[in-house]
């Protein structure tokens, strides 16, 4: 099911490595053609335009962008139990992780009566998108709100798409989701046009005068979603901020012999069944251990509900089994992968996970699968994706606040360094940089 590419016997170099290794991704550029004028017709009309594409897109039109507080508090009233609980405990252990994230202020003297600090100031307002599609994402929610919410921003919308099913507002589950997490601004809008709405705002369909009728604009837009999605995020990141342009989910494991084969391919599909572009990579140095796999995905896939699904993504060039010499040129392979999610299984596997440099999350050993960090690890699910793990991070409090510094020099401090500052000036051919400070000592004279 699974293909394979042999690089036992040899040492590839880095760039040989990327172009061996089995990638898939989307093409963002052969859509922007299709998505420009919905983000233009959104700019220049706002809501109608939002409003009319989600129909014509979805085939559903919500009675009005922001969804009503009783629609949400009749969808946590109507939350089943045990999601309730299980959603609690995600919220739980997801603020204990990110509370810890928060940054100080930094104060450095530099000089007597030179003082630079750094101080971190949330983004005013952040919208955060919520696929809808083959799946309903609670989970998403969770993993944008917490961190939003921990990094102190004071205003924040959950977009997520219409549902014919569900009277035209976002899923009962998303929903619920969001009351948990206190959010009463959530808008019924998705897609391209959803991403559009959130820079750009506009007005709800609820009279002009009402409280809740202007839908203000962000200044940041975090959140996972297709393909459209991304190439919307593209082409407003002049407007607004953009976590990043995500891809399809992936997952690459690097095990060894002492690995169950077993869980290795249950982890290989818990990805695969995302997407049909999901991508799964095994990195071992046992070809005994892969045939296990191979063997172990038969059997898991053909009873997996979503086999159909899973198996373009197992049988895509995006999937693989990559045969290494050792540990240490697997180490090579996954950071020139550089995985959305790294499962590290082998002996002494935290020694080993110590040594990786390129992974938008890595999972430890046996106990420690993707599926938890997907719920209830504390950690966040909001990776980069498609080797952008080798200069990006996952989403954080970090991703909500902005560093600033402050300068605060005195007359006696900035005197001090003056002639360093006309001197650089004048080296750069800007002499109305040095002009700017001499001009503070003008009629005295500068020691």
């Amino acid at each position: 099911m699974l293909a394979r590419i042999d690089l036992r016997g040899s040492t590839p170099t880095l760039a040989e490595l990327r172009r061996a290794l089995p990638r898939g991704g989307t093409d963002v550029n052969a859509v922007l053609d299709t998505v420009t004028p919905v983000v233009h017709a959104v700019a220049e009309t706002g809501t109608p335009a939002a409003l009319d594409f989600g129909e014509k897109f979805d085939g559903v039109r919500p009675a009005s962008v922001r969804v009503p507080a009783q629609v949400i508090a009749d969808a946590l009233a109507g939350l089943d139990d045990q999601v309730a609980d299980a959603l609690r405990e995600s919220i739980n252990r997801a603020r204990k992780v990110h509370s810890d994230q928060r940054r100080d202020t930094t104060r450095t003297q530099v000089v007597d009566g030179g003082i630079v600090s750094e101080k971190w100031i949330p983004v005013r307002r952040v919208g955060l998108y919520v696929p809808g599609g083959n799946a309903v994402y609670p989970s998403s929610v969770i993993m944008n709100v917490v961190p939003a919410q921990e990094a102190g921003v004071g205003s924040l919308v959950v977009a997520s798409p219409p549902q014919k099913d569900f009277g035209g507002w976002p899923h009962p589950t998303i929903l619920a989701a969001c009351a948990l997490l206190g959010v009463d601004e959530v808008w019924a809008v998705g897609g391209a046009q959803g991403v559009a709405l959130l820079a750009y705002g506009g007005t709800d369909t609820d009279a002009a005068d009402e409280p809740n009728a202007v839908l203000d604009p962000v200044d940041l837009i975090t959140g996972p979603g297709n393909i459209y999605v991304t190439a919307a995020k593209r082409l407003c990141r002049s407007v607004v901020g953009i976590d990043s342009e995500a891809g399809p989910t992936e997952i690459a494991i690097l095990a060894d012999d002492s690995a169950d084969a077993g869980i290795l391919a249950s982890d290989l599909i818990s990805q695969a069944e995302h997407d049909v572009l999901a991508a799964s990579v095994l990195v071992t140095d046992s070809a005994e251990l892969a045939d296990a796999v191979d063997a172990a995905l038969e059997q898991q896939v053909a009873a997996t509900k979503h086999r159909e699904r899973v198996t373009t993504a197992l049988s895509g060039q995006q999937s693989g089994v990559v045969l290494v010499d050792d540990v240490e040129a697997g180490l090579a392979v996954v950071d020139a992968y550089a995985a959305e999610h790294l499962e590290i299984q082998t002996r002494d596997a935290a020694a080993v996970a110590d040594r990786v440099h390129n992974a938008g999350a890595i999972f430890v050993g046996p106990y420690a699968p993707v599926s938890l960090g997907d719920y209830c690890a504390g950690s966040n699910h909001v990776l980069p994706t498609s080797g952008s793990a080798r200069f990006a991070s996952g989403l954080s409090v970090q991703t909500f606040l902005k560093g600033v510094h402050v300068i605060d020099y005195d007359e006696a401090a900035l005197r001090e360094v003056a002639d360093k500052v006309v001197t650089l000036a004048d080296a750069e051919d800007l002499p109305g940089h040095g002009d700017a400070v001499k001009q503070r000592f003008a009629g005295s004279t500068r020691s």
